[in-house]
């Protein structure tokens, strides 16, 4: 199961590039959360027009299958940086330094192993799609209005390309603190008690009431 993380910062290299890493992710998952807000207005659309003069959005499940690519892994890289992936918390959860750094470690090695061999198949995948020579460059296009598929196809190594790097970013934290003994590294999610993320969920909001009271 997944649960709640945390990700420390400070001012070290691995932390700067983990803060940058992550403006790049959350724009990605600001994309995936627009696709899905068009897919809502899509369907509007499209129901509103079948009931009200039954002309339905033309060509409405082509442009379904354009967007489900944004909502399906634009956002992987953001929730593997907050650890929001689902994981055997409870396991985890029990184990404590080097034993623990050492069992993350195993596991994102062999995430990123199976990223990597993702993003040489979907990369593949989008070059036989696409070809500059041929009408909108590409070479297959959606049944009904002819979409071209390979801006689709291309999202998706996009995006493992980028979880990629997160992964890579991680494989260092845990090794640093794996080698180094670190009680809490930067960079890495951290895995919250149940008092903790109370704790830090009250923070949020008192900081809330706080500029609310402030603009009041």
């Amino acid at each position: 199961m997944a649960g709640s993380a945390a990700v420390l910062e400070d001012g070290s290299l691995i932390s700067r590039l983990d803060r940058r890493l992550l403006k790049a992710e959350q724009l990605l998952a600001l994309l995936s959360g627009l696709a899905v807000f068009s897919l809502m207005i899509l369907a509007v659309v499209s129901v509103g027009g079948r009931n009200a003069a039954n002309a339905p959005l033309p060509g409405y499940v082509d442009w379904i299958e354009q967007i489900m690519p944004l909502i399906a892994f634009m956002g992987i890289a953001y929730v593997q940086r907050q650890g929001g992936h689902i994981r055997m918390d409870i396991f985890i959860g029990a184990l404590r330094g080097r034993a623990l750094w050492l069992f993350e470690l195993v596991s994102v090695v062999l995430i990123l192993l199976l990223m990597l061999a993702l993003v040489w198949g979907s990369w593949s995948h989008f070059l036989r799609s696409f070809d500059f020579a041929a009408p909108l460059w590409s070479r297959d296009s959606s049944i009904d209005i002819g979409l071209p598929i390979w801006p689709a196809k291309l999202l998706a190594p996009v995006a493992f390309a980028v979880l990629a790097l997160r992964l890579l970013l991680q494989v260092w934290g845990y090794g640093r603190a794996l080698v180094l003994g670190l009680e809490a590294p930067v960079a890495v999610p951290l895995i919250q008690s149940a008092a903790e993320q109370a704790a830090a969920e009250a923070d949020q909001m008192q900081g809330h009431d706080t500029n609310g009271s402030g603009q009041g």
